[in-house]
């Protein structure tokens, strides 16, 4: 049988520059609204000069201990049956683990080590709902993220120079569609089922969740089986979104959730329903692994689960334990998080010198938040430093900022996020 071998081929410099970059941009969403820029910065270097090429290099390099790859080099004989893992190796396809669960622990450990938002949750612990500016904008933003994922699923076959480079490159597709639409509406189900309304944000997000749930598997599994992979997705997703409430863990667009934990149910996912004949297109049988495929197909010898399972386990505590030291140390110096007058005023007005919003200043809601009557705005200083936390230096003149409503602070002052007011 001719067999394309997905990714054999030397990858473009872009094409993991791309990779790279959309890796680092999703723990900003987890913490968003109260991180320090210097944070920000300090993490993008981390994970895009350190840790994902470590976890790009185990998963897709032929000479990686988790590739499937069995070839060692090109021209090289095939590897050992020893030299990879379980004999099968890991199938992570467009890089829900390399990319998805790398960006989402990264941020799943920001979000945990920052602190939630203020305001976010109330004196008795509960969440309180901090609903996002525009529907519009975020309607906008999954559709251009949708057709994006065309590039990301199908694209990662690479180069289309057969009729069956073209069949694996039509089969992602189809299959990222399926998965998409199956996790939006059962995303969209579920906020009818809670509050017995149609909520346009939950369709969004499960759509995306969809997306993530296929990734790593777009080219191996059947389309019936990607209907299966959103749909849980979509539950691992609603799931964990509860648990970080529960454990108030405030994530303000539930990219942890999202990217990190159905990243790794897209891996385990592969384990489970991977066809024997499409990974035979893809990958070929080389040293006799005709039988490393889906654990659910008869003859499925559970070889390749296990693989996936050890891959996503390594990587997780890869992510976790560099992240976590980083962000550790970072609020140990007072580099964490912003002081509380700046996240009271907002980062556009306090860092970034003006509103996004252009409003009459006594129709703002800033200033209504703030318990203002005056309608006068507030006087924003320069700072010549980025300290930017509760030891370093405000970048406001906190004599105008307006009184604060009386929110619950013994939390944050408990954890010492933010100097008491």
């Amino acid at each position: 049988m001719q067999r394309v071998c997905v990714q054999s081929i030397p990858v473009p410099q872009f094409f993991q520059w791309a990779f790279a970059a959309t890796a680092a941009t999703i723990p900003a969403g987890c913490v968003a609204e109260r991180f320090n820029f210097n944070a920000y910065l300090a993490y993008t270097v981390l994970l895009s000069a350190w840790i994902y090429p470590v976890v790009a290099h185990w998963v897709w390099s032929r000479e990686g201990w988790l590739t499937y790859f069995d070839v060692s080099g090109l021209p090289s004989p095939h590897k050992q049956p020893d030299e990879i893992l379980f004999g099968s190796g890991m199938i992570d396809f467009a890089g829900s683990a390399v990319i998805h669960l790398v960006g989402g622990f990264t941020g799943m450990m920001g979000a945990w080590l920052v602190g939630p938002r203020i305001g976010r949750f109330d004196s008795l612990g509960k969440p309180v709902d901090m609903p996002g500016h525009s529907v519009v904008l975020t309607v906008l933003g999954t559709v251009l993220l949708w057709f994006g994922w065309y590039g990301f699923n199908p694209g990662s076959v690479l180069v289309i120079s057969s009729a069956l480079s073209g069949e694996i490159a039509g089969r992602a597709a189809c299959c990222t569609t399926l998965s998409g639409a199956a996790a939006g509406l059962t995303c969209l189900v579920n906020a009818w089922r809670r509050g017995r309304y149609w909520d346009l944000g939950a369709l969004c997000n499960g759509v995306l969740v969809g997306f993530v749930s296929i990734t790593a598997g777009a080219h191996v599994v059947e389309p019936w089986a990607a209907i299966i992979a959103g749909f849980v997705g979509a539950l691992v997703f609603d799931g964990m979104c509860w648990v970080f409430l529960k454990l108030r863990i405030d994530d303000p667009l539930c990219a942890a959730p999202m990217h990190g934990w159905v990243g790794m149910w897209a891996v385990l996912f592969v384990g489970l329903l991977a066809k024997q004949e499409y990974v035979i297109q893809s990958y070929g049988t080389g040293n006799g692994r005709g039988d490393r495929y889906g654990a659910f197909y008869p003859g499925g010898n559970g070889h390749l689960l296990a693989s996936q399972l050890i891959g996503v386990l390594t990587i997780s505590a890869w992510v976790c334990g560099q992240t976590g030291l980083l962000f550790f140390a970072l609020k140990k110096a007072g580099l964490l998080r912003i002081s509380l007058s700046e996240e009271m005023a907002g980062l556009d007005i306090s860092r970034h010198g003006g509103a996004v919003y252009n409003m009459e200043s006594s129709k703002d809601p800033l200033l209504h938040m703030l318990g203002s009557n005056s309608g006068h705005p507030i006087n924003v200083l320069p700072s010549s430093t980025e300290k930017g936390t509760p030891e370093g230096e405000s970048h406001l003149d906190e004599a105008n900022v307006p009184s604060a409503p009386k929110i619950n602070m013994q939390p944050y002052k408990a954890a010492k996020i933010a100097p008491e007011v």
